[in-house]
């Protein structure tokens, strides 16, 4: 019969935290397996040392190289992949021979280690079992003493091998974060961790429960001093004294049309990192509620004092973000405040605008591509600027063959506008030009409908519903599934 495979987690390096379970499982192996770098010694054979018995058969799988320079044909890629089909080889030998094969593990076997890809070569074959270790992540966290994260908080494991933009990104997006794989890539991470605004939060740990263990700022660490056996640290905000800023700050932020699905990474870092939300209250209970953060709701209806309003509160020393939805700078909160940020008490506080998925993008992706050609946008509500204006527009942008995309086309007190601008583009505009109603997009009633201009009825149209008037291009397709999709062609014909 064959043997057993067992992938034992050794925790990440002081003997004494290998669990029973992996103590019990090198006991009960005839074969001692572990990876090692071309110098021949291996960490793993280190921490578990004193259970290896001189009658224990060791196999050193010994890596090819540690770099990516070689000369394989596959690359770095194909001589690792050559290395593991030869491991699993020699493994697979002893199985067949009826003996129990441990593979020794630091940290957790299913964690960034060797031992998986020996798994997934050999678990379908052979009996197996793993057993789970003490993570780096974990021991990092005990040798720091600080919670990783807590309540809703959400914690990152980034490796730090990824580029420098990605790395920024998902900085700025979560709550607490471990950066791995640190060692030559250590520059990239610090330039990511102060881009993403979280360099004053991190902590490094070198070696955690090891010979030589190191923690501190990560901002003081000497680059060259770091080995590849070390991490980057975030660890929970909550309860954690606040960084006072060198001086507040106005972020204003889109939401997207709905809730987090369409929030960026950057809009969440500054979600995250403000001490104070500003806004109207429907957008604010789009995001979730932080710990020490304060939220300050008010109604749809006082744009300029609620600018004046988060502007103050940054020349106190606070960190503001003002929650717009959908892009702020689309019919949005980013012109309220610049405007009032533009007035002479104002001038010397920091505004930043950051870009949101906008409702005309939402509602196009959701239909097809209707918006794939020119095309302008239009607010068809008169509470800030007269009809006539409105209008004028209106034919200006028909009469030049635009996709148009309506904002606020209607609501509870403005019932005509909808059927006027109808009347006024069915002048420009076939009766069976595709128009694509949108409403509440992204949210638990969306409905996206691609109709006729001629069919469009005004009734149905109200304060969240986005319309798009197709061009003399724009195509309507009813597809296989029953859907109706529009888009407009990219190239214009001659003439």
């Amino acid at each position: 019969m064959s043997g057993k495979l067992y992938g034992v987690g050794l925790g990440p390096g002081d003997p004494n935290l290998m669990t029973v379970a992996a103590v019990r499982a090198i006991a009960a192996a005839d074969v001692i397996a572990y990876h090692s770098a071309r110098h021949g010694r291996s960490i793993a054979r280190s921490i578990a040392a004193e259970h290896i018995r001189e009658d224990h058969v060791e196999e050193r799988l010994m890596y090819p190289l540690t770099v990516e320079t070689t000369d394989h044909p596959g690359g770095y890629r194909g001589a690792l992949n050559d290395f593991y089909e030869e491991a699993s080889a020699r493994l697979a030998a002893h199985l067949d021979a009826g003996r129990t094969v441990a593979v020794l593990a630091e940290g957790d076997p299913l964690f960034y280690g060797s031992y998986q890809h020996m798994h997934k070569r050999l678990a379908h074959r052979y009996d197996t079992e793993v057993i789970p270790g003490v993570t780096s992540v974990s021991a990092s966290a005990a040798r720091l003493g600080k919670p990783l994260c807590e309540a809703e908080e959400i914690l990152t494991i980034i490796p730090g091998t990824l580029p420098e933009e990605e790395l920024t990104a998902r900085l700025a997006a979560t709550d607490s974060a471990v950066v791995m794989k640190l060692g030559r890539t250590f520059p990239t991470v610090r330039r990511a961790l102060e881009r993403a605004g979280r360099l004053q939060d991190a902590h490094y740990v070198e070696r955690a429960t090891m010979a030589g263990e190191r923690t501190g700022a990560l901002a003081d660490v000497d680059p060259e001093s770091v080995p590849y056996f070390s991490v980057a640290v975030l660890p929970s905000r909550i309860d954690a004294a606040p960084a006072a800023p060198d001086r507040g700050e106005v972020v204003v932020v889109g939401t997207g049309p709905a809730g987090p699905l369409w929030l960026t990474p950057e809009t969440r870092g500054a979600l995250a990192s403000a001490t104070d939300l500003v806004g109207y209250t429907t957008y604010l209970d789009r995001v979730p509620v932080r710990p020490g953060q304060e939220r300050h709701g008010s109604d749809n209806k006082v744009e300029s004092e609620r600018a004046e309003f988060a502007l103050d509160l940054a020349r106190r020393g606070r960190r503001v973000a003002v929650v717009s939805g959908g892009d702020p700078g689309v019919f949005a909160m980013a012109t309220a405040v610049l405007e009032v940020a533009s007035q002479d008490p104002y001038l010397d506080v920091p505004v930043r605008v950051l870009p949101g998925v906008t409702a005309a993008n939402a509602a196009a992706a959701k239909a097809g591509a209707p918006l794939g050609h020119d095309y302008a946008t239009i607010s068809l509500s008169d509470r800030l600027k007269p009809w006539d204006v409105i209008a004028g527009r209106l034919a200006a942008a028909a009469a030049a063959d635009l996709v148009l995309a309506l904002y606020n086309p209607g609501s509870a007190s403005r019932t005509w506008q909808v059927a006027k601008a109808r009347e006024l583009l069915l002048e420009h505009r076939a009766p069976d030009t595709p128009v694509v109603v949108a409403r509440d997009v992204g949210g638990p009633e969306e409905s996206v409908r691609v109709l006729p201009l001629a069919d469009l009825d005004p009734a149905e149209v109200d304060m969240r519903t986005l319309l798009l008037i197709g061009s003399s291009q724009t195509q309507a397709v009813r597809r296989g599934d029953g859907d109706t999709v529009a888009w407009t062609p990219r190239r214009y014909p001659e003439g």
